[in-house]
């Protein structure tokens, strides 16, 4: 069985935007990064660096971040969220994603789960409605003041089920 890529977001200049602070080492041309210093056991959200797998990718990203395929060694520790902390790590090369395949790509992830509420709200199609103005703001067909009123609606279907289901407690 082949190991999984792994991925680190950092922000624009390859600094840790989610802890530590650390500045990573950029790959050139064909070369990786050169590794980071050894951190001694390595443990999820307290020490070590952090790499993730493209499924649980998309709950670190932030504006203007960057995408990097690196890879870990060393000592490990994986708490099963998708992340390991590794003793030590290094980038072998960043991911270009537009701004448009992340907006598509939320949509596909929305997409999956629509089903949840659907099954308690059959009738309300305001999430629905939103990831296909979603989509369509992906493509320049609709501005940005439609998107928002999409976005309020489905936020609002999603508030109001939420309270339902916490009323019915």
């Amino acid at each position: 069985m082949t190991a999984p890529t792994l991925y680190k977001v950092l922000g624009p200049h390859a600094e840790s935007i989610n802890g530590g602070g650390a500045q990573w080492r950029k790959p050139h041309g064909k070369r990786p990064g050169t590794w980071m210093a050894a951190v001694r056991t390595p443990r999820c959200c307290t020490r070590g660096y952090h790499l993730v797998e493209p499924w649980s990718l998309a709950e670190w990203l932030r504006p203007d971040c960057t995408i990097w395929v690196a890879e870990g060694g060393g000592d490990r520790h994986t708490d099963g969220s998708g992340k390991t902390a590794f003793e030590r790590a290094r980038l072998l090369r960043r991911v270009y994603i537009s701004d448009q395949d992340l907006r598509l790509f939320a949509c596909d992830c929305a997409e999956h789960v629509l089903a949840n509420f659907s099954r308690l709200r059959p009738d309300d199609k305001r999430p629905a409605d939103a990831i296909a103005a979603a989509r369509a703001f992906a493509r320049g067909e609709i501005d940005a003041e439609r998107l928002a009123a999409a976005r309020s609606a489905a936020w609002e279907a999603a508030w109001e089920a939420a309270w339902s289901a916490w009323s019915a407690r």
